[in-house]
């Protein structure tokens, strides 16, 4: 089950809420949250429910060492990390072997379980910040149960850190101001996610696949351009829009989550770029793997080492793939550059111009990301720099294709979005009378909109859900 889905907005949404708000105390209500987690989790794959099962238990009894036991937190580490490679990395790691070793052992097929990436990292960040002292173990295994599986944040984040929600569980409050202000984050995220994201999503899906053919059928190379921007887009508001409305799910029922993206392609530098997108994944690899190796505290060798080592485990945790890994490694190099090479330039430079720049390498990045095979990667690319294609097949090709091409229109509003205009207008009429009204019934025209556009299509991927 998905957010930006009928059966939620309409069923699991409402009757949550419902028992929710009708049950008293805040035991009873935790209940109901846990409840309905389970059942989200449950309602597309009830196999993979007892592995999520499994984890927690697992985390909660290993956790009652307490802190400073280096034991339990090497096996935890062990257990977790082997929990994931196995369902995730197993074919992958059995591809290579076979390639390296000419070796023809047989490759396991799992159906990779929906938020396992996600809900692992969180596991992982509740047994560290007990060993670390940050929290003293959770007795109540409802409560460490709850934040595993609490379902706003569970299928694709933002990871929420256990020392984050930890006094959240027992102690948050519920106010109507707070239950409205997440429901109007909630459709905001919904109309980022379906009236954006999604119709760009037919431009990206259908050109990026002709491209990687390899001249099956010739892209002219404005329109590979245009899929390259439209996946640039549809990603952030893909992603951003889902943890808004995860953030908006949260708000309602009383817990404050991080904020998971700050206008990602206003950065200035690749660096800023990482501070601005995916910030809870970021953060995640920065206090649980970058720190612990070393970080920047150590030798240059030692640094570029735990650089790479960080992102190519970031690329990884994205998929298993060759083309995952690679993008990892390129802003690994990229952020090594920036630092040893280029800081001084960067500083020197006007923001405009740094920030032209940020947005191209990212784009490019994103190329290497979206690539279903990795032998696609030169197609697309001869595409995107070949010669420039004559202005009848530019023509024709809109012709030929003029469904998927009409969505381009949808870059306009995607590219005025990406800047904090929203922020900005509210701000200008902060002191306004009607500016709350405004801004709920602005939400509300969205949210009717979004739901016409998914009653009138099928078509509603979300790309972070398979992460």
């Amino acid at each position: 089950m998905v957010f930006s889905s009928m059966v939620f907005i309409f069923l699991f949404l409402p009757v949550t809420c419902l028992l929710y708000f009708c049950v008293p105390g805040r035991t009873a209500r935790n209940l109901v949250l846990l409840c309905f987690s389970i059942l989200f989790y449950a309602w597309g794959e009830p196999v993979y429910l007892l592995l999520m099962a499994t984890s927690i238990l697992f985390n909660w009894s290993i956790s009652q060492a307490g802190k400073g036991n280096r034991l339990m937190l090497v096996t935890a580490i062990l257990f977790n990390i082997s929990f994931l490679f196995f369902f995730k990395y197993a074919g992958f790691a059995v591809d290579i072997v076979n390639t390296l070793a000419g070796t023809g052992f047989t490759v396991p097929r799992l159906a990779l379980p929906i938020g396992i990436s996600f809900y692992t990292f969180q596991a992982l960040s509740y047994v560290i910040d007990v060993y670390r002292g940050d929290v003293p173990p959770q007795k109540n295994l409802l409560h460490l149960a709850l934040y595993i599986s609490l379902f706003p944040q569970l299928i694709a984040g933002p990871i929420v850190r256990y020392t984050d929600i930890a006094d959240q569980i027992q102690d948050r409050k519920e106010t109507l101001e707070s239950f409205c202000s997440g429901l109007s984050l909630f459709m905001t995220g919904l109309a980022a996610k379906v009236i954006i994201a999604n119709n760009l999503a037919t431009v990206a899906d259908g050109i990026f696949p002709l491209m990687g053919a390899g001249g099956s059928e010739a892209v002219p190379v404005f329109w590979g351009w245009v899929a390259v921007l439209a996946y640039t887009f549809q990603i952030f508001f893909d992603f951003s829009g889902y943890s808004t409305m995860a953030i908006g799910l949260g708000r309602m029922f009383g817990f404050t989550f991080v904020p998971n993206f700050n206008y990602p392609y206003m950065a200035v530098s690749v660096t800023d770029f990482w501070r601005r997108w995916h910030i809870s994944l970021s953060r995640w690899f920065r206090d649980y793997v970058y720190i612990p190796l070393g970080g920047n505290r150590c030798s240059v060798p030692r640094h570029i080492l735990n650089i790479l080592t960080v992102w190519m485990l970031t690329g990884l945790w994205h998929g298993a793939a060759v083309n995952f890994i690679l993008w990892g490694l390129y802003y690994g190099i990229l952020l090594l550059v920036e630092k040893y090479l280029l800081a001084d330039i960067i500083r020197k430079l006007p923001s405009f111009i740094t920030a032209m720049v940020t947005f191209f390498i990212v784009s490019m990045g994103w190329v290497l990301f979206r690539i279903d095979d990795f032998h696609q990667l030169l197609p697309v690319f001869s595409t995107l720099y070949g010669s420039t294609a004559a202005s009848g097949s530019i023509t024709g090709f809109a012709l030929a294709h003029t469904d998927m091409i009409s969505k381009a229109v949808f870059l306009l509003p995607a590219i005025i979005f990406s800047f904090p205009v929203v922020p900005a207008v509210q701000a200008s009429l902060a002191q306004k009378k009607w500016s709350q009204p405004l801004g709920y019934g602005i939400c509300l025209l969205l949210f009717i909109i979004s739901i016409c556009l998914l009653e009138a299509s099928t078509y509603n991927p979300f790309i972070y859900f398979r992460f």
